[in-house]
């Protein structure tokens, strides 16, 4: 197993524990989690490099490395749901929109076809970090400000939008028969 491969397995490892820190009390648990949280975000920079740099790109990596950021990021929302610092329906967008792309992906790959993330997708997973990292280390309350307010809605628009351009992008997939 290449050392990709081998971060985005830490990086699915590292959601439980990240998920149990969450419930250890006040700051500590909250700066603890964010941490554990950054910590895998970046092997979610590092595995790609990597990848790309040394051609280390394997069939086990592009099923584990997609995975590992929906869970990784879907936990960490689902807590920060659980503490009251993320409205609900943040979280409710982003699985909505990754089961629709995953189901895409799966009626590409029954055709044969492989298709790759786009510029928007990768600012869409930037953005959703980021508001994680905020909201874990600010431990600002949902709503509390006009920041969050604005990078909650922002995450929300970003994530719709990446899922409708990857839709539009990938019309032929949808088709019934092969395009001419």
């Amino acid at each position: 197993m290449n050392l990709p491969n081998k971060l985005s397995l830490l990086r699915v490892a590292l959601v439980p524990v990240m998920v149990g820190l969450c419930y250890l009390p006040g700051r500590a648990g909250a700066w603890s989690a964010g941490a554990v949280f950054a910590l895998a975000s970046f092997t979610d920079y590092l595995d790609g490099h990597l990848a790309r740099s040394r051609n280390l790109i394997t069939d086990f990596g592009k099923f584990i490395d997609p995975l590992a950021d929906k869970l990784l990021v879907l936990s960490a929302m689902i807590m920060l749901v659980h503490t009251g610092q993320l409205p609900a329906f943040v979280p409710v967008i982003v699985l909505a929109r990754e089961l629709a792309v995953d189901g895409l992906r799966m009626m590409a790959a029954g055709k044969g076809q492989v298709i790759a993330a786009g510029k928007l997708g990768k600012l869409k997973t930037v953005s959703q970090m980021a508001l994680i990292l905020l909201l874990f280390f600010t431990q600002w309350q949902a709503g509390s400000n006009w920041f969050t307010v604005l990078l909650c809605a922002w995450v929300a628009v970003i994530t719709l939008w990446s899922g409708v351009d990857y839709f539009r992008r990938n019309l032929a997939v949808l088709r019934d028969r092969p395009e001419a």
